[in-house]
């Protein structure tokens, strides 16, 4: 009998365990849920405010090491202010996420079997993206990653979809996006009308090989055609042949001489700056670099946001898992004239006339004097 008694004593005890097990796990996850409801009150209440909270670092890529390659096209003034850019940001948002972005820098120095070869190295180095700068690089690039499809970051490309890099600004559709530095033909010509309103010819400067170049001589052609103004080709695709394009141009009597964002013209700038200026010739260009290297205008995007928006994407693909088919195309309307002080001088214009003269037309007038490169 007693053995029967301790049986059903200790049955009793052990459910009255159970019992209190399951009420305590209940409880639990109840306070939870208050304290859930209750976080949530307190940022719906932060929002309302106005106030943004500071995201918190993502602790599954906390720590990750990424390896980029940056290739530029050619030693200038506006890329190498990109790419400086690009790295700056990179190393800015590496340190505020707790990653490391390892960058591979290259120049092809213009040179198609160099670029090639980089492209081939970069593949081999199995880089987790891969940074073009320029049009050229960015289409090698793209030609290079069609079979392992490692995503590529362009900057500086000025007509994504005619060149074939994108389906759409919008939506690329493939392992490529990036940043644009798309020029307003239009609105660079009407600053030169502007400084020269009895403009009867126009100089048109460039290479037939930079795809950056022939979207925008043909608009710089129809707005000739359309106010009146007679037009002369030169072009050239080396230094030399830049100066002697430029020779040309002035025997041939123009007043005043437009090339869009042409690196090849870009690069022999400061061979044929001077010669333009003594004629009383100003060089009207789609860059600043163009101005700080000695042309009378740059008119165009802000090279450095460009060179830190590029980097800014970089990031969105490989810490946030972005994909570059869904990341759309990104354009600046910044419509800034550079204007160098030295060759404004040169030319016999007045200074203080041209900017109040530029000012309605821009969204910002900067002086430049002539340097190699931005410091």
């Amino acid at each position: 009998m007693k053995k029967i008694l301790a049986l059903i004593l200790a049955l009793a005890m052990a459910l009255s365990l159970v019992a209190c097990g399951g009420s305590g796990k209940t409880e639990q996850s109840a306070s939870s849920g208050d304290a859930s409801a209750a976080g949530s009150a307190s940022a719906s209440s932060s929002a309302s405010e106005g106030e943004v909270e500071e995201t918190p670092k993502d602790e599954s890529t906390s720590g990750a090491a990424y390896k980029v390659g940056l290739v530029n096209y050619v030693d200038d003034a506006s890329l190498n202010q990109i790419c400086d850019n690009i790295q700056s940001e990179l190393a800015a948002k590496g340190a505020e996420l707790g990653v490391t972005f390892e960058v591979d820098y290259a120049n092809a120095q213009a040179d198609p079997t160099v670029l090639n070869q980089i492209g081939a190295d970069m593949i081999a180095d199995q880089m987790d993206c891969i940074i073009a700068v320029a049009t050229p690089v960015a289409v090698v690039m793209q030609a290079a990653t069609e079979d392992n499809q490692i995503p590529v970051v362009f900057s500086a490309v000025t007509d994504p979809v005619g060149a074939g890099l994108v389906a759409s600004m919008d939506a690329p559709g493939g392992n490529i996006t990036g940043t644009s530095d798309a020029l307003d033909t239009t609105a660079v010509l009407n600053l030169a009308k502007t400084a020269n309103p009895e403009l009867t010819k126009l100089g048109l400067l460039y290479d037939t090989a930079q795809d950056s170049s022939t979207a925008a001589i043909e608009e710089a052609k129809a707005w000739c055609d359309a106010n009146s103004i007679e037009y002369e080709e030169k072009t050239g695709s080396t230094t030399d042949d830049v100066k002697l394009a430029a020779e040309s141009l002035i025997a041939d009597g123009v007043e005043a001489v437009f090339t869009p964002t042409d690196n090849t013209i870009m690069t022999a700038e400061l061979s044929i700056y001077e010669e333009l200026a003594e004629a009383g010739i100003p060089h009207y260009c789609g860059a600043d670099s163009f101005a700080l290297n000695g042309a009378f205008c740059g008119y165009g995007v802000d090279y450095a946001n460009l060179g830190v928006v590029t980097g800014d994407m970089v990031v969105d693909l490989l810490v946030n898992g972005v994909s570059p088919a869904e990341m759309p195309v990104q354009t600046f309307d910044n419509g800034i004239a550079s204007i160098n002080t030295d060759t404004c001088q040169a030319i016999g214009f007045n200074l203080d006339d041209i900017k109040t003269a530029f000012e309605p037309l821009c969204t910002q007038v900067i002086e430049l004097t002539t340097a190699e490169n931005f410091q």
